[in-house]
């Protein structure tokens, strides 16, 4: 059994054959069930459509059976430590998929178990899983990501987080992090990117538009109101402005082959317009499908291994 739970655990081909494994899985190829007559428990304590979903279908194609918890339905809301739940777990289950606004550690001490594959399906500082439904969608559509530029637009949350990890991990791939000031990617999280690529990656973090060096290859947001987690400051819209895709924005910074993706549920009008949300250059909707096909990878190679 192995854990996912911090993209920062894998090294940079592991990474890769994860993501191209999800790229099969995205042409159909599906022909056995790697996952047959295995557990997978979807413990969630937030809210979720697709992440949950995704998981849930993932595991089921996969050929195994799933339970669901809620967020009250564990004696780790009576003070059941999570080490004592994650032994008892892996006495029932081969992984546990697990959503919270809680930190990573918190899950790696719920990794503890070695019977038992704990999946980070969002935590407070990262979203692993989004990055390589990303990285797939993107490999899909371009064939390579090397020398391609990546803008991430807006606040720096736990999916920008997840982003800039993949870039340290993919050669050559240019992610550019465009935050509004007060609301970027953690210096830390910048820090165990140079961590993880010794210094050579191509992953920067800006807080003015009018510095992106483009055009990029592809355009990547999310919805500002992070996971419904209320801002500190009332007035903090005021500090996004500029930083919303619309057609402008677009044309600006993109070229005539530039896509756009989303990692939904998007706020429509707020951090994108329709125009380009369901335009002809959005990827938005496969890279939704492949939030499936990135789980049934993460899935077979923690539970099942992949070849390294």
């Amino acid at each position: 059994m192995r854990n996912l739970i911090s993209l920062a655990d894998l090294r940079p081909e592991q990474l890769a054959r994860i993501v191209a494994r999800a790229v099969e899985f995205g042409r159909g190829d599906v022909q056995d069930r790697p996952l047959a007559g295995r557990q997978v428990g979807v413990y969630f304590r937030k809210s979720s459509t697709r992440t949950r979903t995704s998981f849930w279908s993932g595991a089921t194609r996969l050929g195994a059976d799933v339970i669901t918890f809620g967020p009250d339905e564990l004696q780790l809301t009576t003070g059941e430590t999570v080490e004592d739940t994650s032994r008892v777990l892996g006495q029932y289950l081969d992984a546990l998929v697990v959503r919270t606004n809680g930190d990573v550690e918190e899950m790696r001490r719920l990794g503890t178990s070695p019977d038992l594959a704990v999946v980070n399906a969002l935590s407070l500082d990262e979203h692993p899983t989004q990055a390589i439904a990303d990285l797939t969608t993107l490999t899909e559509h371009f064939g390579e990501l090397a020398g391609r530029h990546l803008l991430v637009v807006g606040e720096g949350n736990s999916s920008g987080a997840a982003l800039a990890l993949a870039g340290a991990l993919t050669p050559e791939l240019r992610v550019t992090l465009l935050c509004p000031e007060g609301y970027e990617v953690p210096k830390t999280t910048l820090d165990l990117v140079d961590e993880l690529s010794g210094g050579h990656h191509q992953v920067a973090r800006i807080t003015d538009p009018a510095g992106v060096q483009g055009p990029v290859d592809a355009i990547y947001t999310s919805r500002w109101q992070t996971m419904g987690v209320p801002k500190a400051d009332p007035d903090w819209l005021a500090a996004f402005e500029g930083f919303r895709i619309d057609r402008d924005f677009f044309d600006r910074h993109g070229g005539p082959h530039t896509v756009f993706l989303h990692d939904l549920p998007a706020v429509r009008g707020q951090e994108v317009t329709d125009e380009i949300l369901d335009g002809e250059h959005s990827l938005a909707w496969r890279q939704a499908h492949h939030k499936m096909t990135a789980a049934m990878a993460v899935l077979e190679w923690c539970v099942v291994g992949l070849r390294d």
